[in-house]
């Protein structure tokens, strides 16, 4: 499947390379346009390309990942001028890596099912190390369907992947494992 990977950051920089490194089409975003720039130099497989907005990365994604800051990040990257959510395609699926709130998964659940777009809650563990060497743990909440299509996702930059519920139980998982590792 295409693939578009919004956000390049520690954790998203590598999680993209090793999709492109797997021979996936991969279009990437970033705000910040060297970071793309820098990241297509690296991991270029022939069929990569960087795009200058949410919206161009996704207009042909069959699978869209994302991994950028926080909740107000995601509603930009999202719904903000040139948002991905208006570009896509009826079918195409949606994963928000991004660890965010259980509100704000459901919120973009419900956005996703109005245009027909499947969507994953699937914050991720294992920092920068697990991003770069494709260790990570893949939290994930939203419907079994769309789960086994993120799979071929999660296989490449994960080491382990569980669905952990409906909507949402991605982000609270994830916050459980985050009190577990403050205590």
């Amino acid at each position: 499947p295409n693939v578009a990977f919004l956000g390049l950051g520690v954790m998203g920089f590598p999680m993209a390379g090793h999709l492109a490194s797997a021979g996936f089409p991969v279009t990437v975003y970033n705000r910040t346009g060297k970071t793309a720039d820098d990241w297509l130099v690296q991991y270029q497989n022939g069929d990569c390309a960087v795009a200058r907005t949410p919206s161009l990365a996704v207009r042909d994604a069959d699978i869209v990942a994302m991994c950028v800051g926080n909740d107000d990040d995601v509603r930009s990257v999202v719904f903000g001028d040139h948002g991905a959510l208006a570009a896509m395609k009826a079918g195409s699926l949606l994963i928000d890596h991004t660890t965010a709130s259980e509100g704000l998964a459901k919120e973009l659940a419900a956005a996703c099912h109005e245009k027909e777009v499947g969507c994953l809650d699937a914050p991720v563990s294992g920092g920068q190390a697990g991003a770069e060497n494709g260790a990570l743990t893949i939290m994930v909440g939203g419907p079994l369907e769309a789960f086994a299509r993120g799979e071929l996702l999660f296989q490449v930059y994960g080491k382990k992947h569980a669905l952990m519920g409906a909507h949402g139980a991605g982000q609270l998982t994830k916050m459980v494992n985050q009190i577990c590792i403050a205590g």
